[in-house]
């Protein structure tokens, strides 16, 4: 094969936990008889609440494949490659095993919000039930992995964090600008689960934080590096899987095309924001990244993505990223398929591929 999928989870495989139907048939068409894939396949998602292993067995139990955690990239998964945080106190928001997931990247020294809620017992005081007794300082960087259960203490320590540049027993200083590292996973303003209508994202949590952080010092909050969908950081480390994958095969032939199933392609991001890790993708090879849009998610087919863009700014909500520049271009599908099962098809079709 010369081409590789990427696949998004929530809405295009699964609603919640629930299975969409096609998604069976189609992994049926992308294995062989011993259930080795015949392509290259990623998931992408912008999940982050559990380590790549326990996604894979979700992802083998519901579409009766074998998939590997190779094969999964959560929104944290370029964490990785940020070598230069993981020997320094890390401050990580989020949910489930927090402590396993920022190890398994490679952070040495994480701390969760309980953590510094529990040495800092005087800052979280927004629930006066859990009022209390004394304070003790470090240094930190900030990894915000996905939304949090108790937003509120969430958004007032890591503002705490940040105007006291990682010492938080101390007063604020709006002075301390740019303030300590802020790493981010996952830019979703919503999600598709059960429910009739989208649940709020991490996106919405950080729409939280960064007007918070602006109203209390007339300034920007700024990040180090934004990952997960649809960041270029992301679709890269996608690339890399998927020609990890091809070598292990002994798969000759270069990979020219990526699919990527659910969503658009990547969005062009604001050029401040770091780039030092492109060096360790720099041998990304694909020529073209093709979108193909399913019907079974957020996406509704009949709102329209206005033709000029500078109307579209003004009449169009853009629910994406405040860093991200809205590109009516880039986010058009070049396909649009009512299931990953007739994504899969059009694809094959496409590429005069027969398993």
């Amino acid at each position: 094969p010369s081409f590789g999928f990427l696949f998004d989870i929530d809405g295009v495989l699964v609603r919640g936990k629930t299975p969409i139907p096609a998604a069976k048939t189609a992994f049926q068409k992308l294995v062989n008889s011993q259930g080795q894939f015949l392509v290259p396949v990623v998931f992408v998602t912008n999940a982050g609440n559990c380590l790549r292993q326990k996604k894979a067995d979700q992802l083998s139990h519901l579409l009766g494949v074998p998939i590997s955690q190779d094969q999964v990239m959560m929104s944290h998964s370029p964490l990785r490659m940020f070598k230069r945080y993981h020997e320094k106190c890390v401050l990580v928001s989020g949910q489930g095993p927090l402590l396993d997931i920022a190890q398994d990247l490679g952070f040495c020294q994480p701390i969760t919000i309980e953590t510094l809620r529990e040495k800092h017992p005087l800052l979280d005081v927004v629930d006066h039930d859990r009022r209390p007794n004394v304070l003790v300082s470090e240094y930190f960087s900030v990894v915000l992995f996905g939304e949090p259960v108790r937003w509120e203490t969430n958004l007032q320590l890591i503002i705490d964090v940040l105007l006291t540049s990682g010492f938080p027993g101390n007063p604020h200083h709006h002075e301390n600008y740019p303030h300590i590292p802020v790493l981010a996973c996952n830019m979703d303003l919503m999600w598709v689960a059960e429910a009739q209508s989208p649940r709020f994202g991490h996106g919405t949590f950080m729409v939280c934080l960064e007007n918070i952080y602006k109203k209390i010092t007339g300034k920007d909050l700024k990040y180090e590096a934004l990952m997960g969908k649809p960041s270029k950081l992301t679709y890269q480390y996608a690339e890399y899987l998927i020609r990890a994958q091809a070598a292990e095969r002994q798969w000759k032939q270069p990979i020219q095309t990526l699919y990527a199933v659910g969503g658009s392609a990547t969005l062009s991001q604001d050029d401040e924001i770091d780039n030092s890790w492109e060096t360790e993708l720099a041998s990304a090879a694909a020529a073209h990244c093709r979108s193909v849009l399913v019907c079974t998610g957020v996406y509704n087919p009949h709102t329209e993505v206005p033709l000029d863009t500078r109307e579209s700014i003004t009449e169009t909500v853009f629910h994406g990223h405040r860093d991200f520049r809205f590109d009516p271009g880039l986010v058009e599908p070049d396909h649009i398929v009512p299931d990953v099962d007739a994504a899969v098809d059009l694809v094959f079709q496409l590429e005069n591929f027969a398993p």
